[in-house]
């Protein structure tokens, strides 16, 4: 197989994760339920990817540092992430808020750990070098003189390079991170019953409209840049234009299955504002 088509499929394959990941985190309130049920379809889409690519010559180093680089770690975050969440809200006490703050603060150190303990190449990932991934991106080209992992030999030497589940373990964090802070600034409150928080608005527009202006928004990391998953942008939407989106994803296929004109709200949104602005220059 050419390398540039295995590459297309295994976009595919973690197009269609993406997509189930987000009916998951939609239609599965109890978060130790969502993270199994992502975990499992995680881990067979990774299975896919490693039939194809331990077999696999690629043909330049180029297209090999992309996939271990880029593509790998997207792929193995995912797993790496809804494992820690998994971990953490399993083993989270039930006890005072004090204490469970705590439990998340701990989490966050064993982060700033890893970080420390890998500053170097943290720093060097960070800032987008690539003068060194030929050593850290391509298969069998381990240093036993640089900083690796210790139990690099459990690995599948055909499936793993001497930095790709770094790589992995970093973008994970990121997540991780803004999934605690998040938990940690909201333990013990409860907003809806805390203040005034009913709005007047009501979205009047059929939900298509507003579910294929949601997507395209968070789609377009209009949201705390990117970094929020769908599910709560949905559940924000819901109670702001006092709307019941819980259909969400099966409507969302549906515009995805358009032949013609799938962004058509989008589309009559640019011709009606553009429509007004005329009106007034005229």
């Amino acid at each position: 197989m050419e390398t540039k088509l295995l590459l297309k499929k295994i976009e595919n394959l973690t197009n269609e994760l993406d997509s189930v990941l987000s009916k998951i985190e939609i239609e599965v309130p109890d978060v130790i339920r969502r993270c199994e049920h992502a975990l499992m379809e995680i881990d067979e889409k990774i299975r896919q990817v490693k039939a194809m690519v331990t077999e696999h010559q690629f043909e330049d180093k180029a297209q090999e540092i992309y996939f271990f680089k880029e593509m790998k770690p997207s792929l193995i975050a995912k797993f790496i992430y809804y494992s820690k969440i998994l971990d953490l809200e399993s083993t989270k006490p039930t006890a005072n808020q004090k204490t469970i703050k705590k439990h998340y603060e701990t989490a966050l150190m064993d982060m700033k750990y890893f970080y420390s303990q890998n500053l170097e190449f943290y720093n060097y990932y960070r800032r987008k070098a690539t003068y060194l991934d030929h050593k850290y991106f391509v298969r069998h080209q381990y240093d036993l003189k640089a900083k690796f992992q210790t139990n690099l030999h459990n690995f599948d030497e055909n499936f793993t390079t001497a930095n790709d589940d770094l790589v992995a373990r970093i973008i994970a964090n990121d997540l991780l991170e803004k999934y605690i802070l998040f938990e940690i600034e909201n333990i013990g409150t409860n907003k809806e019953k805390n203040c005034d928080c009913t709005s007047k608005l009501e979205w009047s527009s059929p939900k298509v409209n507003l579910i294929e202006l949601i997507y395209a928004l968070h789609q377009a990391k209009c949201f705390n840049n990117g970094n929020i998953e769908l599910n709560e942008i949905i559940r924000h939407s819901e109670k702001f234009l006092n709307i019941d989106l819980s259909s969400f994803y099966k409507t969302l296929g549906e515009i995805k299955g358009r032949k013609i004109n799938r962004t058509k709200f989008l589309h009559f949104l640019n011709n009606s504002l553009d429509a007004y602005f005329i009106e007034k220059d005229a």
